[in-house]
């Protein structure tokens, strides 16, 4: 096959005709897609279609098992790091034949990628080089799209700010927004916060974006970042069992950072799930107390995410402005923390972990490390030492939260 020195010259009414002319040279159906996989133009179709192909047409995305896979091949790693055309071997397992891609780079950043399905015949190392040049004359029309892309994304990102600072009052106007913006609504959102060690750089947010816009485990509505935090309007796909589809994706979304971009140390949680969206502001302040607690907690809530499974870790602020307005005291506590202060014991904490563990003396005694006889003196010297009854579930639990609260109280 000959071809002239440079057969993307000419100009082209839209990147669906320039994919066709790319495919009318190479003789393979092509797609176009931005850095996050979503489909930006596709060739029109031959005979021949693999599965991975098809979806990627239908949903405009490319499936986020297909994605998972070309990071574990070493596709996408290469294609983020070189200029050259990369051979990827089929992944039958997700419905994808071979294919050669080429990242559209914007100086030092990959603002997409063009891929070439070989379906009859394979690549030659000119039609290597012939892509190569599509890249290069893509990148102009690629990053059009991003300017109007980006126009949009500030205002968007200026109302969601107004709904996290309750700056929005009426539903009815919050509504009128998510239309005007073309967001989806949806029946049951939550906020999410990921908190990174480190303040968020340009680089890291590039990666993030990357990481939530690829996602297909919940639908993600409106995401922003401030300092070290990333803030998402996310809706679940099962309304069903919300709890569960949020935890899974946090957990997911931590291991891909640490996995793909070694960032780890990230903080999560999630505010209650509502149906108004006057209520965005109230779920991102309850994301924030889950983020505060596991701070103050690391140890007894560092596997829960969300605010309605924190349990009296939600009354803490409350109760701890009871308190120090002197409205209560419990003398129960001070009688044993005397007790331990004078003989360089550990009832209040044996007490707290034999709580911990839904009173579970076995499980107990193996976390304070010393025998089930040993824990059974202990709580007997507790009943008696700080005169309650240990089989009163009322005077066990005011004892349990003052122990926490006195703990929240000197983190203080």
């Amino acid at each position: 096959m000959t071809h002239h020195d440079d057969p993307f010259q000419g100009n082209f009414d839209s990147l669906e005709e320039f994919a066709d002319h790319i495919s009318d040279l190479l003789q393979c159906p092509i797609t176009i897609e931005d850095a996050n996989h979503r489909l930006i133009a596709y060739s029109a179709h031959d005979d021949y279609t693999d599965p991975a192909r098809t979806a990627t047409i239908i949903s405009r995305r490319v499936p986020e098992k297909v994605i998972n896979s070309l990071w574990k091949q070493g596709a996408i790693p290469a294609l983020l790091s070189s200029r050259d055309p990369v051979r990827v071997a089929a992944i039958s397992e997700v419905g994808l034949g071979s294919r050669v891609a080429v990242s559209i780079w914007k100086n030092d950043e990959v603002i997409g990628f063009i891929w070439a399905l070989e379906t009859d015949r394979t690549l030659s190392k000119e039609d290597m080089e012939l892509l190569k040049k599509a890249a290069k004359a893509a990148k102009n029309k690629v990053l059009q799209l991003y300017m109007r892309k980006n126009k949009k994304e500030e205002r968007v990102q200026e109302f969601f700010w107004k709904l996290l600072t309750g700056h929005m009052t009426t539903e009815e106007e919050i509504k009128e927004n998510f239309e005007m913006m073309q967001i989806p609504t949806a029946p049951l959102f939550s906020v999410i916060v990921f908190r990174l060690a480190n303040e968020i750089t340009r680089e890291i947010e590039k990666q993030i974006s990357y990481l939530l816009q690829t996602t297909q485990q919940i639908q993600l509505l409106l995401y922003t970042t401030d300092r070290s935090d990333v803030i998402l309007l996310a809706t679940p796909k099962n309304v069903n069992q919300p709890l569960q589809e949020f935890n899974c994706f946090i957990q997911s979304f931590a291991t891909k950072m640490k996995e793909r971009f070694h960032i780890s140390s990230i903080q999560s949680g999630f505010g209650g799930i509502y149906e108004t969206y006057t209520c965005i502001e109230k779920s991102y302040k309850e994301a924030l107390t889950v983020l505060k607690m596991k701070e103050k907690f690391p140890a007894q809530i560092s596997s829960i995410y969300g605010y309605q499974q924190l349990g009296i870790y939600q009354f803490f602020d409350l109760l701890l402005e009871k308190k120090r307005q002197g409205e209560f005291t419990n003398t129960a506590l001070l009688k044993l923390q005397s007790y331990d202060q004078k003989h360089h014991s550990d009832l209040v904490e044996t007490f707290e972990i034999f709580f911990d563990h839904d009173s579970n003396v076995n499980e107990t005694a193996k976390a304070l490390n010393i025998h089930p006889n040993t824990l059974a003196y202990r709580l007997k010297r507790i009943a008696e030492i700080g005169e309650i009854d240990l089989h009163d579930i009322n005077q066990k639990v005011k004892l349990y939260i003052d122990i926490k609260l006195a703990k929240y109280e000197a983190l203080h």
